[in-house]
């Protein structure tokens, strides 16, 4: 891009409830792309598991009894039932579905067709768990829907330079916050990665920073915010990133909280915070009051924002180069997801 060049939006229409689009963006962005799930510190022994919905997709990490992490649709191959309650939990070597005990182990494979009955075409071999690709980085868990991705050290590789001498090691998880929204999730993601709204709707934040320094810029998937503190701040690591779909990583001076930007739907998304701090450090409340303020204010423009686009008078804007490059990469990246063909015959076998 240009220093002279602006471009144009998404139209409008991509931001609307709409289910089709809903679908194809779970199957062409979310489905082919590395979704965090949690945290090692989560899953201290075997049978220990969490489970979460990923943009629809309702996923299960266990770890098994070598130790390894798998992941699995939280589906039942007999009927569709669910085979965990909850966000965490430990199983007693097999994962039990909760609507008519069907019993898996570890290893995805089906033990037990509880009370099935007699059936010659009936092979067990041949109904084991779907499963999901699991990779960490840094004691965080990402998952795949789609087999055939690019391992997740490629996507992280550009976090992973800028993060040299620091040690996450000793991080688990203190406390995980939810905030639900009423906008798009695409809606909420551009809002994150600009700082041109930061003197309009943080005055807080913008008394702290230099907000005319700050620049966010591109490096592959992943965007870096960087901008000067006024003073030496208690608070912020001085680096915040975001992870193409919908992740970003918030380095705080003594841990560093995920921020998960979750579609629920088409018209809806919650934010996530996964804090990760020190073992045995809380979050302090200090960090807590800052983060409650400036999410307060990006939700309400968001939703907004989300009204206006709702109302069919705005079709299509232009970008600034000099704030909302990151914005126009996001948007190239929506393009091209969902411009490429169909998903592999893996994920529409799971899908």
């Amino acid at each position: 891009m240009t220093a002279a060049s602006a471009p144009t939006t998404l139209p409008a229409e991509l931001y609307r409830d709409d289910p089709a689009q809903w679908q194809a963006e779970r199957k062409a962005i979310f489905a082919r792309t590395w979704q965090f799930m949690g945290h090692e510190s989560s899953l201290p022994e075997t049978g220990s598991w969490i489970a979460d919905t990923l943009a629809g997709y309702p996923i299960v990490v266990v770890r098994d009894q070598t130790g390894a992490l798998r992941g699995y649709h939280n589906v039942c191959r007999h009927r569709a039932g669910p085979l965990t309650d909850g966000p965490s939990g430990k199983c007693d070597g097999m994962l039990v579905c909760r609507y008519h005990g069907w019993a898996y182990t570890l290893d995805g494979r089906l033990r037990l067709a509880r009370d099935f009955g007699p059936s010659s075409d009936f092979d067990p071999r041949d109904h084991g768990l779907f499963p999901v690709r699991v990779e960490t980085w840094r004691g965080l868990i990402f998952v795949a829907v789609d087999a055939d991705i690019a391992p997740l050290a490629e996507a992280v590789a550009p976090l992973e330079r800028r993060l040299q001498g620091r040690d996450w090691s000793d991080l688990e998880v203190a406390l995980v916050r939810n905030h639900p929204i009423a906008a798009n999730w695409k809606t909420y993601v551009e809002n994150y990665l600009e700082g041109y709204h930061v003197p309009s709707i943080h005055p807080s934040l913008d008394a702290e920073i230099i907000a005319e320094r700050y620049t966010v810029t591109m490096d592959g998937p992943v965007a870096l915010h960087e901008v000067p503190m006024r003073s030496p701040d208690p608070v912020y690591g001085g680096l915040w990133a975001w992870l193409w779909p919908n992740l970003g990583v918030n380095v705080y001076a003594t841990g560093l909280m995920m921020e998960r930007m979750s579609p629920v739907g088409a018209g809806s998304c919650r934010l996530d915070y996964i804090y990760l701090m020190p073992k045995g450090v809380g979050v302090s409340a200090e960090t807590l009051a800052m983060s409650d303020v400036v999410t307060a204010e990006d939700v309400e423009i968001a939703e907004t924002v989300q009204r206006n686009l709702d109302a069919g008078v705005y079709e299509v804007g232009r970008l600034s180069p000099r704030h909302e490059g990151a914005v126009a990469a996001f948007q190239t990246f929506v393009r091209k997801a969902l411009a490429e063909p169909a998903a592999s015959s893996a994920l529409r076998a799971a899908g």
